[in-house]
């Protein structure tokens, strides 16, 4: 069964790169006290993902932190190398954090995973947007299908 609104966030770790070294966190933790936006996306550097979503986010990123939201991280189902490199290809730093979900292990507490084998990519996560206020789903935004609408920066905007 997938979260829904008003639920707490799974207290999962993920993996972010500091200062060069993967470091785990959460998203439970990351959130307490707070209003953090999250953002997750199939795979890194693939075509939806790297030319419009992460980018609106990034375009984004001022009305957001203006709007209440205190941190912006992108999570994918990819390592944490490879979410540290697109957010540096990408100029990321300082704007969106790039969180790393290796095993999955986050995105199936949250019942939001996806197969997909048929393109080789295997096990990944919907694409979605949330907006955790202290620890709890205030905003679920989860795709109906492909494109990218329901959890783009924009919609995540009108919802803050």
């Amino acid at each position: 069964m997938a979260i829904k609104e008003g639920d707490k966030i799974p207290d999962v770790k993920v993996t972010e790169m500091v200062d060069g070294k993967p470091t785990p966190t959460s998203l439970a933790e990351m959130s307490a006290g707070k209003r953090v936006v999250v953002f997750a996306v199939p795979g890194a550097f693939t075509p939806t993902c790297s030319m419009k979503h992460l980018p609106g986010f990034l375009e984004q990123h001022d009305a957001l932190r203006k709007k209440g939201a205190d941190v912006i991280c992108c999570l994918s189902v990819n390592d944490a190398f490879v979410m540290d490199a697109w957010g540096k290809s990408s100029s990321a730093g300082g704007k969106v954090r790039m969180l790393a979900d290796g095993n999955g292990e986050l995105t199936r507490a949250l019942g939001l995973g996806m197969d997909a084998s048929g393109f080789g990519m295997g096990q990944r996560s919907q694409r979605y947007a949330m907006i955790l206020g202290d620890g709890k789903v205030e905003a679920l935004m989860v795709e109906p299908g492909p494109g990218l609408n329901a959890s783009s920066a924009e919609s995540v905007l009108a919802r803050l």
